[in-house]
């Protein structure tokens, strides 16, 4: 009597495979894929900030926000875990965008500025859109559920940063121990503390003026404080990104074609600040 015949599984390929490489269709695909889930995200984010400014947070339901958004309510929670979360859509992308700016850091870039263009992405993210922004600070002061959520986003980015300059800071020049990361974490907070200060004042004033303007204003400060204990896990022979001096009326300046723009400019006030 014949037997049956077995069925015969594919083995699955095990967690440390090498994978195949993606293909241009692959990766056209996962870009849609995330564009649709940021601008469901928003939406959701956007039915969310209308029904807490009329309802109120509290009297606002999961429910209701799916409903005014048109999902259903399991939609709502393939994107959020709650809906104090829903009134931060875009913070997840800007973290990773904002660790792309470290990841891809030329060697020659001092540290704290890669840190400080790093977190640009964040004030961006919120410069985007003033007038959500501002609505979406107004609510963030008057729930604490919210104020809470805006408090766990920050810490993420500072953890992030702190990570990158604790691998780049010299503590010796700053009488710091060896072993001691004290002064990355600080330099990290001073960051994101010049980027809160403006990006607060930018929401306060209805989100109007050049907020990125002032935030360079702010970091220049930061990098005068900390700038020096920073750099040691770059080349030390590379020469500077950008130089700058004075010949009589003239100012001669010289820079890598590569050389961030702020640096140029630094370059530039250094020289005429000594003329």
């Amino acid at each position: 009597m014949p037997q049956p015949a077995k069925a015969v599984r594919t083995p699955r390929p095990s967690a440390d495979a090498p994978r195949e490489p993606r293909t241009a269709a692959e990766s056209a695909g996962s870009r849609r894929a995330a564009a649709q889930r940021l601008t469901m995200r928003r939406k959701l984010a956007a039915a969310a900030m209308e029904l807490f400014a009329t309802k109120g947070y509290e009297a606002t339901t999961v429910d209701e926000i799916a409903a005014a958004a048109g999902v259903a309510r399991r939609t709502f929670f393939r994107h959020f875990r709650s809906k104090e979360e829903a009134i931060f859509p875009d913070h997840d992308d800007t973290l990773v965008r904002a660790a792309g700016v470290l990841d891809a850091a030329p060697s020659h870039e001092n540290p704290l500025d890669t840190v400080c263009r790093g977190i640009k992405e964040v004030m961006r993210m919120y410069a985007a859109s003033p007038a959500v922004s501002v609505e979406r600070y107004r609510l963030t002061r008057e729930v604490p559920a919210l104020r809470e959520r805006e408090i766990a986003s920050v810490a993420r980015y500072e953890r992030l940063f702190t990570r990158y300059l604790l691998g780049h800071f010299d503590e010796s020049a700053h009488h710091v121990g060896d072993d001691d990361p004290l002064l990355a974490e600080v330099a990290a907070s001073a960051v994101v503390t010049a980027h809160n200060h403006v990006l607060r004042r930018w929401l306060r004033g209805g989100g109007e003026g050049d907020v990125e303007t002032q935030l360079d204003h702010a970091f220049a400060i930061v990098r005068e404080t900390f700038g020096t204990g920073i750099g040691a896990g770059r080349s030390a022979q590379s020469a500077p990104a950008a130089t700058a001096r004075t010949e009589g009326e003239v100012l001669v300046t010289v820079a890598r074609t590569d050389a961030p723009l702020d640096e140029v400019m630094r370059a530039i006030e250094k020289a005429l600040k000594k003329n």
